[in-house]
């Protein structure tokens, strides 16, 4: 205000300070859409991809399966007790914020590997810290968060992005597993689903596959839909206030 003053040479000017606040709302509006969200989800696509591996990658995955399984318990309780210490204190524990980072890094390396985008042949490592692995996630570290924000985040604030995720991983697209005769067996078959995440990654499979090649377009869309996922989870997990962008940030890197 005081700069604003000094530019017009006098008394403040009404019409100047209404283009100021007109031209500050804008450039905000502007930066708020564009700016990067501090999560920061990358994938890099192996130029050589096997044929055959990422028919039996479930299987190889099986320990890291049972590892995260156990961590996702942990990533639990340690998120309930952060936000306990953020509706007294303001902060996230450094050391549990770095704990919940480390398993969704460790989750998303998994899902680079198998269900999420099938992007290397290289076996992910067992450990929460970053490495070089070719699929990698971070979240910058809150100084302060909300108090009040705590306690509605994560079920009424998120409600929308959630509604979005469910539509995206969840096991909507039914087939059947088996087929008989008449009507009853066809009301009494046994049937799959597919989510619209595990269509898209199957059909990159299959493609790898037939052509031996991974589409790039297919492979950044892919990425795009995980960094919104992971996105959604980093809010909802408490570690940033910032409410996720519905948009999506493909290809291998975020947005700088």
């Amino acid at each position: 205000m005081e700069a604003l003053r000094r530019r017009t040479w006098g008394p403040l000017d009404p019409y100047a300070l209404n283009r100021y606040l007109l031209n500050r709302k804008k450039n905000t509006t502007m930066t708020t859409a564009t700016a990067p969200y501090p999560a920061h989800l990358t994938g890099e696509l192996a130029p050589r991809l096997s044929r055959w591996l990422w028919i039996v990658k479930t299987i190889l995955a099986i320990p890291h399966f049972i590892v995260l399984a156990g961590l996702g318990v942990a990533f639990v309780a340690t998120t309930l007790f952060a936000g306990f210490a953020i509706l007294f204190t303001g902060r996230y524990p450094r050391a549990l914020f770095d704990f919940n980072v480390g398993v969704l890094r460790w989750n998303w390396r998994v899902g680079f590997y198998v269900y999420a985008a099938m992007g290397t042949d290289r076996y992910p490592p067992f450990t929460l810290a970053k490495t070089d692995y070719p699929a990698d996630f971070d979240v910058d570290y809150p100084e302060r968060l909300s108090r009040g924000l705590v306690l509605v985040k994560s079920w009424l604030l998120a409600l929308p992005q959630l509604i979005i995720t469910m539509l995206v991983v969840g096991e909507f697209l039914v087939y059947p597993l088996s087929s008989g005769g008449g009507p009853a067996a066809i009301i009494a078959q046994e049937a799959g689903a597919f989510s619209v995440l595990g269509l898209l990654v199957l059909m990159a499979g299959l493609l790898v596959l037939v052509t031996g090649t991974y589409p790039r377009p297919l492979f950044d869309f892919l990425l795009g839909i995980n960094r919104w996922l992971y996105r959604v989870t980093t809010y909802v997990a408490l570690m940033r206030d910032e409410y996720p962008p519905f948009r999506l940030d493909t290809g291998s890197r975020d947005p700088s």
